[in-house]
């Protein structure tokens, strides 16, 4: 027999979930030291999800997709990036956006219906919150190419989920970054579920990182609740890029905690034994363990600053209830560079119809 190719798919993990090291600390850790500020980030986005879905159970916030258990990804995600980089996020990587300078308060006047929660204050280039399911890592192969034709060293950063992986625009964004070379990562991260599609039921793969094969991209599959691991792959894809050896696909396996969203109820598909075994492997209960064995973390500083994380969260809160609600004609200024004569015509219909013409 000939063979034509062969493969392997790298397993990365450094922090077990009883909290030890599987292996030494890798280039992206150069101490233990360096892991308390993403912690407590960590944290802080567990503060600000569980206030942002009573938020929504109370009636001041629309539809929420809470990232509960996913911490260690996203904030590993924006913490491996450069101010000058672009990500494309789907619409729960709230960690990543945090790490990149989106205020809390955006994402509430999001989910709230208000897109000017999309406009970030922050990262001006990075996009807006993508619920179509993975056409944002079309916009981020886009991006890249971008970079490379201008000379730049600047890399993209899409994220989708494991049914994302499933869709055609991810497998076109595969092939053109490989076709091009392109400074890209694609971050599937993998919680197990597709709303209510479990992840054996979409596809044959045995792993979603070897999807990025089929390209020619560099392929890794990461422990996505070791924040440890997911910081050393994005090193290596963020050096790849850089050094213009293309893009890279990485898997981070995690999972969803809490329901797809505020509107989804995962008892009807799941079971109870199953996210009871998730809780054991969660990204914060294992980091908290690594860390106060490191004498680095202990319950005091944890109480004050979970206090701390409610009042910074509080002032988000209240700086998003008191936006003023947009005028009607929002709906139509921002929607055409050329408005069309009947459309203006129904502008001035909604105006006068609240007693303002």
């Amino acid at each position: 027999m000939t063979l034509a190719a062969s493969f392997e798919i790298e397993y990365l993990q450094y922090l077990k979930p009883d909290g030890t090291l599987a292996a030494p600390l890798p280039a992206a850790v150069p101490n233990a030291e360096a892991l308390l500020p993403l912690f407590k980030q960590m944290l802080f986005v567990r503060t600000f999800d569980s206030k942002a879905i009573a938020l929504q159970r109370t009636g001041k916030l629309g539809t929420y997709a809470a990232c509960l258990g996913h911490e260690a990804t996203h904030v590993g995600i924006g913490a491996s990036m450069q101010p000058e980089d672009v990500f494309a996020p789907s619409y729960r990587e709230y960690g990543a956006q945090f790490m990149r300078g989106v205020r809390p308060r955006e994402v509430l006047l999001y989910w709230g219906g208000d897109e000017r929660g999309n406009d970030f204050e922050g990262p001006r280039n990075d996009y807006p919150w993508c619920v179509p399911i993975s056409t944002q890592c079309l916009m981020a192969a886009g991006a890249a190419l971008a970079f490379k034709l201008r000379g730049e060293k600047r890399v993209a950063v899409a994220t989708c989920g494991d049914g994302g992986s499933s869709k055609t625009d991810f497998y076109a964004a595969v092939n053109s970054a490989g076709a091009y070379s392109l400074p890209v990562v694609l971050c599937v991260i993998n919680n197990g579920w597709a709303i209510s599609v479990p992840r054996k039921a979409q596809t044959g793969a045995q792993t979603l990182a070897q999807k990025g094969l089929a390209g020619g991209l560099a392929c890794l599959q990461v422990d996505g609740n070791d924040l440890v691991a997911v910081l050393e792959a994005m090193r290596r894809a963020h050096e790849r890029a850089r050094n213009g050896e293309g893009g890279s696909v990485i898997e981070f396996m995690t999972y969803r905690l809490h329901d797809h969203t505020t509107a989804d109820d995962a008892r009807r598909y799941r079971g109870e034994d199953e996210v009871k075994a998730a809780w054991l492997k969660e990204p914060f209960l294992r980091l908290r363990k690594f860390l106060t064995g490191q004498k680095l973390w202990d319950e005091e500083q944890e109480k004050t600053w979970v206090e701390e994380c409610g009042k910074l969260v509080d002032v988000e809160i209240n700086a998003y209830l008191e936006t003023p609600v947009q005028p009607v004609e929002a709906m139509f200024d921002y929607l055409y560079g050329d408005m069309p004569a009947e459309v203006l015509a129904q502008r001035e219909q909604a105006i006068a119809a609240e007693g303002r013409a």
